[in-house]
């Protein structure tokens, strides 16, 4: 399997795929968040206030380019000409794989100053993709049923999923990520400015550090961007 298990783990790399596809938006400077809500139906939303996936007509596949992200193999990084920064948990092959292990997927893009629409159901689309209103904001908000006959559970842990945010606001400076949970009431929301030196800080709380001041560069060379907090 491409999500490693079909168990708790694998699971839970559903949502990262999803998480990171928003993390990536952020680093290439046009998302400023990700938020991720457990339903209380089970399912998922995942929403990030990128750019959204294209809803133009893909030139290879003479679908929409929303469809063909989510029906087809490592298709999320190509329609931009670029790849992704950050490796995520499907090893890169893209929501398409979310899709196809999902009873159930919703996706809706906030783009162009429009609303457009489409579901599936495992993996197939049930039509095609539609305008259903207007908005004054852009982003890609994906709803997903993980599949019983394939998961050895679907229950979604929020401790793990919250662990995993808080870590990712770590990384990625000037992000926020947020959880909540409809059945429990909870909700727990990131920030940090500072990014991986507030990490660092983070780290270090109680220990008797050499310098209090943390070494921290950030350069980018071409296409390849270096990040480094230090604190002895």
């Amino acid at each position: 399997m491409y999500i490693g298990s079909t168990g708790v783990e694998g699971l839970h790399h559903l949502v990262w795929e999803i998480v990171d596809n928003g993390i990536d938006e952020a680093l290439a400077g046009h998302a400023t968040s990700v938020e991720v809500t457990l339903l209380e139906d089970g399912g998922v939303r995942v929403y990030d206030d990128g750019r959204g996936i294209p809803t133009d007509i893909h030139p290879k596949t003479g679908k929409s380019t929303v469809e063909t992200v989510l029906t087809v193999l490592h298709a999320g990084g190509k329609f931009d000409g670029g790849g992704y920064k950050v490796s995520g948990g499907l090893h890169g092959v893209g929501v398409s794989v979310v899709n196809a292990l999902s009873t159930k997927l919703i996706v809706r893009v906030h783009r162009d100053s429009k609303i457009h629409e489409q579901t599936y159901e495992t993996g197939v689309p049930t039509g095609d993709l539609k305008v259903v209103g207007k908005t004054d904001k852009t982003g890609t908000e994906i709803i997903f049923y993980p599949d019983a006959s394939i998961f050895e559970t679907t229950k979604l842990n929020y401790q793990t999923i919250l662990d995993r945010l808080r870590h990712s606001a770590y990384l990625t400076k000037g992000i926020r990520t947020s959880i909540t949970d409809e059945k429990s009431g909870n909700r727990c929301s990131f920030y940090f400015e500072g990014g991986i030196k507030s990490y660092v800080k983070h780290l270090n709380v109680g220990k008797d550090v050499v310098d209090e001041d943390v070494f921290y560069v950030d350069k980018q060379v071409d296409d390849t961007q270096v990040e480094i907090a230090l604190q002895y």
